[in-house]
């Protein structure tokens, strides 16, 4: 039977994550993902989705080892020209990993490398293309810490570090998605892991599957401060326009990650203006919502906090895809490994509707 984009199709048995639409669940490995916020580093998260185990605890697990980037591969990122989208200039850069020296090692060694190096493979290319002096890695900082480090050569600030970690562990697998199901199709050929992250990498990039909260950002810009959310809202809904960061393809009630995003924001309220102006606006918008569109459930996605984040720790536009890049490539990896454990090659038929001689 066809099903145009697959919609529905059932393609891959998983161990790594179940999204529960209709009921607002998501679970990493069995377990609901506020929980594992909750209690769990980004690190202990991303060992976990790889190897269904959190670290011992006398086992001292970081990402540190894979923060050294080979010299070609700086060598490499440091010859791009300017106008390199940050999405390209991070799939060559991975690409350049594909030696043998690398892929030799164990694929899940090669998974930390790949999700240590991303972050300082982005910072690099983005003060390049900036005029700015590239920053070297602080081994002393956490994942996330270290990252905001290298983008601003500034000591970051722990709320901002808390808001954004949260983001990128509940971001960091979400299912069958296009980029997750392209590394799937690429290593079910037995290639490299290398190549199904570049492919993931690839298919990420597209603005149907990565995009940008940019216009969530742009809706609250457009608020400005909280004695104007109703009437910008009201005038929105009266001339028929979509409210951006509500409603989602496969959440028919809340996204539980914006559940918890929400709740960090609130625990947060007035140590950033940003981050009160979000948690108001999501309170009037949801009831005007109601009010104007009755029945429709049109509840808050992960889009509407993680624009509220990114705005609220000054990251620019051009760097919101790679972020989520820098979080889904645990789950990408975490699905190249699942793969090849059971690994039958994906080869679906077509139908042809051409012409007929």
């Amino acid at each position: 039977m066809f099903q145009k984009g697959l919609k529905d199709v059932v393609a891959v048995q998983t161990k790594i994550a179940s999204v529960e639409g209709d009921i607002g669940e998501l679970r990493y490995r069995g377990i609901q993902v506020g929980e594992l916020v909750a209690k769990h580093s980004f690190e202990e998260i991303a060992h976990f989705l790889w190897n269904d185990k959190f670290p011992d605890q006398n086992e001292a697990y970081t990402l540190q080892e894979g923060r050294a980037l080979p010299t070609h591969v700086k060598l490499i990122i440091d010859a791009l020209p300017s106008e390199t989208l940050l999405m390209d200039a991070m799939r060559t850069a991975i690409s350049a990993y594909a030696h043998q020296s690398f892929t030799n090692q164990p694929i899940e060694q090669q998974a930390l490398h790949l999700t240590a190096a991303l972050p300082v493979i982005i910072a690099r290319h983005y003060r390049n293309v900036n005029g700015l002096p590239v920053i070297e890695p602080d081994p002393s900082l956490s994942h996330t810490a270290n990252y905001l480090w290298m983008l601003t050569g500034k000591e970051p600030a722990d709320v901002h570090v808390e808001a954004l970690e949260i983001y990128l562990k509940l971001t960091m697998e979400h299912g069958m998605n296009a980029s997750t199901f392209a590394a799937r199709v690429t290593i079910s050929t037995e290639s490299d892991l290398i190549a199904a992250i570049t492919s993931a990498l690839g298919t990420m990039k597209g603005p149907l599957h990565g995009g940008a909260p940019s216009a969530v950002i742009e809706l609250l810009e457009e608020i400005g401060t909280q004695e104007n959310i109703r009437s910008v809202i009201e005038e929105k809904l009266q001339n028929g326009e979509r409210i951006m960061g509500f409603g989602h393809r496969i959440y028919k009630t809340e996204d539980p990650r914006s559940i918890i995003l929400r709740d960090k924001c609130a625990k947060l309220t007035g140590k950033d203006g940003w981050l009160d102006l979000a948690t108001a606006a999501e309170t009037e918008i949801i009831d005007l919502l109601e009010t104007y569109k009755p029945g429709r459930k049109l509840y808050t996605n992960v889009e509407y906090y993680a624009a509220a984040i990114m705005r609220a720790i000054d990251m620019p536009p051009e760097l919101f895809t790679p972020t989520f890049s820098v979080a889904r490539m645990v789950g990408w990896t975490a699905h190249a490994i699942e793969q090849l454990k059971d690994n039958t090659i994906f080869r679906p038929q077509s139908v042809y509707i051409g012409k007929k001689s």
